[in-house]
C-alpha cells in the first residue's frame, strides 16, 4: 500500500492550500475530495472574497499579514493576478459590541497603515455611501479581492506540479491512527490509504470523523448567500472610485458588499444570518426574506433607486464558538490535524495553509496559533 507524508481530507480552499504548501515543502501529499473539484456544497466557490487587515483581534491582523506575503508568493509561482487591490471600508456603530477602538488599536499594534474616519469624510471621499453621523470607519487601503474558484483551482494545480495525487469523487469514511502511535490509515469510498500525518479541512462535516476519535466541537451550520446586483450606474462602482465594505453591527446584522469585479455588478451580503441547515438539509434555494432585508439595508446605505437584484448564490458556513479557528493537532491523536477557518477564512488561506502544512511536516509552526486550539462554547462575534 502507498504510503504518503501528508494527506488532506477536504479540498475547498483551506485543503487545497494545505496541499499546495505541503508539496512546496517537498512531501508527498496525498489530497482526498469528497465532491468534484469545484463543487458548490461548501464555501470557496464562486467570485470574490474580501482580503482585508482590519480586525478587533491582534493574532488575526499579524496572520493576515503574514498571508499577504503568502498571496505574492501564489501568485509569483503561477503567474496568475488572484489578488486585487480596492481599499476597504469598515463601518462600526458607535452601539456595536466591539468598538472601533479595538480595530484602530489592533491595527496599530501590528504597524498596519489605517485611517479613522468620520461620516462627513467617507461622504466626501465616497458619495455613493450615506453614512449615519453615529458610525466611525476604518479606511484600509491594503483592502482587496481575490478570485475564490479561480484561487482554489490555482492551489490545486501547483500541489499537482509539485507531485500532490489529488483525487475527487473520494469520500473518507473515517480515519484511524495505527495502534504503533505512528501514522493514519485513511478509509475513503476508493479503498484505505497510509500517511504520516493527517490534515482534516472537513468544515461541515468534520465532528462525522472526529466522533469515532472521542473528539466532538461544537459547530453551527448554516445555509448563507449572496447576491449580485445591477446598479443603475456601474461606473459608480467600480474601483477605484468605489471600495470594498463591511457593516460591523451586532451578530446577526452584519453586511459586506464589493465594488464591480469582471462584471458591471455590485455583489454584498448578510453576513451570519443564522439560517440554520445541516449539510443533508441544504436545499440551495435562496431566501426571499434575507434577500428582502439585505435590499432593504442596501438602500439606507447606498441609495440608489435604480438598482436591481440579478442573482443570488448560495453557500454553507461552519461557525466555531465565537467564530475562533481552530488550528491544531488532536490532543490523544497528535498525527490528526483539525483546521477550521469560521467561515472568515478566505483571506488568510495560503497562510492557513502553511501553517496546516509546518505542523504536519515539522511539528510546529512560527506563527503565533496559541488561541486556535479545540474550542468550549462561548458567545459568537461577527469577524466576516
Amino acid at each position: 500500500m502507498e504510503h504518503f507524508d501528508v494527506a488532506v481530507v477536504g479540498l475547498g480552499v483551506l485543503g487545497s492550500a494545505a496541499a499546495y504548501q505541503a508539496a512546496l515543502k517537498g512531501a508527498k501529499v496525498l489530497g482526498l475530495e469528497q465532491f468534484e473539484f469545484g463543487h458548490v456544497h461548501g464555501a470557496s466557490h464562486d467570485t470574490s472574497r474580501i482580503v482585508r487587515k482590519s480586525n478587533s483581534e491582534p493574532e488575526y491582523v499579524k496572520l493576515v499579514k503574514a498571508a499577504y506575503n503568502d498571496w505574492a508568493q501564489l501568485e509569483k509561482l503561477s503567474s496568475q493576478k488572484l489578488l486585487t487591490t480596492t481599499g476597504g471600508l469598515f463601518f462600526v456603530p458607535k452601539d456595536a459590541p466591539i468598538p472601533v477602538s479595538n480595530y484602530t488599536q489592533a491595527l496599530s499594534a501590528n504597524d498596519v497603515p489605517h485611517e479613522l474616519l468620520d461620516s462627513k469624510e467617507v461622504k466626501k471621499r465616497w458619495p455613493q455611501f450615506d453614512v449615519p453621523e453615529s458610525v466611525d470607519t476604518v479606511y484600509d487601503p491594503d483592502t482587496g479581492i481575490v478570485h475564490a474558484s479561480k484561487t482554489v483551482a490555482t492551489m490545486q494545480w501547483i500541489a499537482r506540479s509539485r507531485g500532490a495525487v489529488l483525487k475527487e469523487r473520494t469520500r473518507v469514511e473515517r480515519v484511524t491512527p495505527k495502534s504503533s502511535g505512528k501514522g493514519v490509515a485513511i478509509h475513503t469510498s476508493h479503498g484505505t490509504f497510509h500517511a504520516s500525518k493527517v490534515i482534516l479541512t472537513t468544515d461541515a462535516w468534520t465532528n462525522k470523523l472526529l466522533a469515532p476519535l472521542g473528539v466532538h466541537i461544537p459547530l453551527q451550520i448554516m445555509q448563507e448567500q449572496v447576491t449580485y446586483f445591477k446598479p443603475s450606474d456601474p461606473a459608480d462602482f467600480e474601483s477605484p472610485h468605489f471600495p470594498t465594505w463591511i457593516w460591523g453591527g451586532a451578530p446577526g446584522s452584519c453586511y459586506y458588499g464589493f465594488p464591480c469585479y469582471g462584471e458591471p455588478t455590485i455583489k454584498a451580503a448578510h453576513d451570519f444570518a443564522s439560517n440554520m441547515m445541516a449539510p443533508e438539509e441544504r436545499t440551495y434555494v435562496p431566501s426571499p426574506r434575507l434577500l428582502g432585508e439585505l435590499f432593504e439595508f442596501l438602500q439606507k446605505l447606498m441609495p440608489d433607486k435604480g438598482r436591481e437584484p440579478l442573482r443570488t448564490v448560495t453557500c454553507q458556513y461552519t461557525i466555531t464558538p465565537d467564530r475562533r479557528f481552530i488550528i491544531t493537532p488532536l490532543d490523544k491523536h497528535e498525527d490528526v490535524i483539525v483546521g477550521l477557518g469560521a467561515a472568515h477564512a478566505f483571506k488568510f488561506a495560503p497562510a492557513f495553509g502553511r501553517v496546516l502544512a509546518e505542523l504536519a511536516i515539522d511539528g510546529k509552526t512560527d506563527e503565533d496559533i496559541s488561541k486556535f486550539g479545540l474550542p468550549t462554547p462561548t458567545p459568537v462575534t461577527s469577524k466576516i
